[in-house]
């Protein structure tokens, strides 16, 4: 195996789809190192997930249902939930809706990154494979991270229901990233037929959050009035 060809194919998807979504931010781009810190953290996290999840099956077994959404789902974006929760969403940084969508995304694109890189090197996986995860499991995560982002944005801008909105930070990538595993848990001859359908939902729903939150940007109204200033 050619390690270096290998490793670039693991890290890239998910450097990428990390720099697609911060660059989507119209108004205010977030200080680079502090969203490679969230990406390093997303990293670190991966292996408190891997002893957990451990222990968790042997105590719980191996059910598809709770593989999915206890193990996978729940385990994974409550970790990335609770590190977006403890480090960003009080930091002055976070001052407008779109910036949670950058640090889930960041979270979400290191926990997928290293999980990328294990399954290249501990699977012996082909480029196809590779290429495979990058479509799927890869652009999944970073698809739950704007979920969450996106949610954890309105419970810091909305006046109201901001403790809903905190919850469902949580809860709807846990739902979405259960059903995604439990996809391919349990359709394992035709999962293909339910995971395009799925897969193009969760970028349609994702495009029109990313386009929400930079509507709802203060930052839009303050460069709308400069620009009604100058003309």
């Amino acid at each position: 195996m050619h390690i270096l060809p290998v490793l670039v194919a693991a890290i890239a998807p998910g450097l990428s789809l990390l720099a697609y979504f911060y660059l989507k931010d119209r108004y205010e781009t977030e200080p680079i190192h502090l969203v490679m810190k969230m990406f390093l953290f997303g990293l670190l996290i991966v292996f408190p997930a891997i002893v957990l999840q451990h222990l968790l099956k042997m105590q719980f077994g191996e059910g598809s249902f709770f593989l999915a959404f206890i193990l996978s789902g729940g385990l994974e974006e409550f970790l990335k939930w609770f590190l977006l929760y403890q480090l960003i969403y009080r930091h002055p940084s976070f001052d407008e809706p779109y910036d949670g969508i950058v640090y889930g995304v960041a979270v979400s694109m290191g926990y997928a990154t290293l999980e990328n890189v294990f399954y290249a090197f501990l699977s012996t996986s082909s480029f196809g494979a590779l290429l495979v995860r990058a479509l799927l499991p890869v652009s999944g995560h970073a698809l739950f991270g704007v979920m969450m982002g996106y949610y954890l944005g309105k419970a810091k801008f909305t006046s109201i229901h901001s403790l809903k909105y905190k919850w469902l930070a949580l809860l709807l990538p846990i739902f979405w990233h259960g059903s995604f595993d439990y996809i391919l848990l349990e359709a394992k001859s035709y999962w293909l037929w339910f995971m395009i359908p799925f897969m193009v939902y969760l970028w349609t729903r994702t495009l029109w959050k990313v386009e929400k939150a930079n509507a709802h940007s203060s930052l839009r109204v303050i460069q709308r009035d400069e620009k009604f200033k100058i003309s």
